[in-house]
């Protein structure tokens, strides 16, 4: 990529709308804008004060109107690539941008890359690499409490508590460094308890942002969710519940749901990617035994299973087989006794197999009516606290949304851990820095003050074109 050139793109969603926005960054937007632009007082662009809304015609090489449109202008450095931005607000039909767009291609600018913009942003220094990565979780929140998380990011908060985590550091560094280079100067003896103490509280800091890692990455991707349970036990009745609408097709005809149906769902605040899946039981229904095949295939992958079971009825051997089938779960298991609303004896039964059960994969069990709602709110802290562990606020702004990021920390702890073993192993001061100095480095990755372009350009390539 050089950043030279001038790019452009389409900055809105494909399809129509009302509004399309056309944007263009470098150092030859404003002359390209002004060769396809006219304004209505007849000036040029350049005679307009920055960020004023000029509304005129786009015209091509012939002199033809392609559309009404309003202009806006950011010059640099005060802009968001720190370059000259030109954005185009025009009419929201595909065709009408893809023609402006293919008027700046041919004046001279370039289809920008996926993410251009933003990594224009990050390498002129507008922002770092976390908050670089922070504007995709904000274009992609399903929550609430997501969009807070990624906020945060975007607002430096998190760049900052590892930037003053690596301050720190350097600060022990240039200690220790400065005692082996200037020995006859006369500088503060070294205190190997007080640097021990230093590291280890550094680690615990560390550790602590570390840990939020797997409630950041459901916050931002969803936690995979299966549905399952025998037939009619309630399934596409729990989703539709949860979903606060009729999605799936609920009749008293056992094996109606024949295929998996994935849908995200809004969970306190909490994005679960929920699949409600067939019926699991005996079939020589083709098609009803592929989808029960899948069922098991999304029950043993799902990081959260909903375990649904008829309290209006006694156990049978369709319901056993679920029950052996969570053994084999590797995720987080909750039990929905469902159908409590129905008149008649409940299955107490049920409830005394489950309190005696010893999967500790299962992590509550809760009588709930699909119907009326009855237990959805005890559902919903359930997962919270599955989710958040008791131990992290969701909008707290050391949660990271990224693996990443995650595995960087790890890193970063790991190589802490090496420091405070070369401490106890009595050797000089240089292997010390030599650790201390790699777990700087190498936090340093995260806001990308220390990191090479190949990775870069791979956290770019995620992004969509136009942003």
């Amino acid at each position: 990529m050089q950043q030279d050139e001038t790019i452009s793109a389409i900055a809105t969603p494909a399809g129509e709308g009302g509004i399309g926005i056309i944007r263009m960054s470098g150092e030859h937007a404003v002359d390209i804008a002004d060769k396809i632009f006219r304004n209505f007082k007849g000036k040029a662009i350049r005679q307009f004060p920055p960020r004023k809304a000029l509304y005129g015609h786009v015209i091509n090489e012939k002199q033809v109107i392609v559309d009404e449109a309003i202009c806006i202008v950011m010059y640099a450095p005060n802009s968001y690539t720190c370059e000259d931005v030109v954005e185009f607000q025009c009419h929201g039909g595909s065709v009408v941008m893809r023609e402006i767009l293919d008027l700046t291609l041919r004046l001279g600018a370039r289809l920008a890359q996926p993410g251009e913009f933003t990594k224009r942003a990050f390498l002129n220094g507008r922002i770092d690499l976390s908050q670089a990565q922070a504007v995709m979780d904000v274009i992609n929140a399903k929550t609430k409490a997501s969009l807070a998380v990624a906020m945060e990011h975007l607002s430096g908060d998190f760049s900052d508590k590892i930037k003053k985590i690596r301050h720190e550091i350097l600060s022990m560094i240039a200690h220790l460094e400065a005692s082996i280079d200037f020995p006859e100067d006369d500088i503060e003896a070294l205190d190997m308890d007080d640097i021990r103490e230093r590291i280890k509280l550094i680690s615990a800091k560390i550790k602590l942002i570390a840990d939020s890692a797997e409630t950041g990455i459901i916050l931002r991707e969803g936690l995979k969710t299966a549905i399952i349970g025998k037939p009619n036990a309630g399934k596409s009745s729990i989703m539709n519940l949860l979903l606060g609408q009729e999605r799936a097709i609920v009749t008293d005809v056992p094996g109606t749901t024949r295929d998996s149906i994935e849908e995200y769902v809004n969970l306190g605040g909490i994005p679960l990617r929920l699949i409600d899946t067939a019926g699991i039981r005996e079939t020589d229904d083709v098609v009803e035994k592929i989808g029960v095949e899948k069922a098991y295939l999304y029950a043993n992958r799902a990081e959260l299973v909903l375990a649904v079971f008829d309290t209006a009825e006694e156990l049978t051997d369709e319901d056993n087989e679920i029950i052996s089938l969570l053994e084999k779960c590797t995720g987080n298991i909750i039990i929905l006794l469902n159908k409590i609303d129905l008149e008649g004896e409940f299955r107490n039964d049920i409830v005394n197999k489950f309190k005696n059960y010893q999967n500790k994969k299962i992590r509550g069990i809760i009588s709930i009516s699909a119907k009326n709602g009855d237990g959805k709110e005890k559902l919903v802290n359930l997962v919270s606290d599955i989710v958040y562990g008791g131990k992290i606020s969701k909008y707290e702004s050391n949660v990271i949304c990224d693996a990443r990021q995650g595995e960087i920390l790890r890193q970063a702890t790991a190589l802490l851990n090496e420091s405070l073993n070369t401490i106890e192993m009595g050797m000089s001061e240089d292997f010390i820095v030599i650790d201390l100095r790699s777990a700087w480095e190498k936090l340093g990755e995260i806001t990308g003050e220390t990191l090479d372009d190949g990775i870069v350009d791979q956290i770019f390539s995620n992004f969509c074109i136009g942003k």
